[in-house]
């Protein structure tokens, strides 16, 4: 079983910075874990990928948060983070982890993951 932890949300002023975690615990045995990725959802939108980064580090952005956002991973820790600078009241959102669970080198060859979602963090941006 996989469960993703999220933490770090809170209320900032504009122009603040705030670092987000997800943590994945695991209880049995797993054979890696894949691309991660952090999604928001703010107020009457629908959910939109902010940041994705690959097992082996490549990361990739929204245009709306390229160079204020920075998205990076721990593999010792199962953890993954965002970094994020600048913030504009338009990051307003919940934001949530999802990572790539493959449970057997066969489910990993053969692309068969598990799709984990954390339960989402609030960050309001408020003057």
């Amino acid at each position: 079983q996989v469960q993703l932890v999220e933490s770090g949300g809170g209320l900032v002023q504009p122009g603040e910075s705030l670092r987000l975690s997800c943590t994945a615990l695991i209880s049995g045995s797993i054979d890696s874990i894949g691309a991660m990725n952090w999604y928001r959802q703010a107020p009457g939108k629908e959910r939109e990928l902010v940041a994705s980064v690959t097992s082996d580090g490549r990361s990739t952005y929204a245009d709306s948060v390229k160079e204020r956002f920075t998205i990076s991973r721990d593999h010792a820790k199962s953890a993954m983070y965002l970094q994020m600078n600048s913030l504009k009241p338009e990051d307003t959102a919940v934001y949530y982890c999802y990572a790539q669970i493959f449970f057997t080198p066969q489910a990993r060859y053969s692309g068969n993951a598990f799709d984990a979602w954390g339960q989402g963090t609030l960050v309001t941006v408020s003057s």
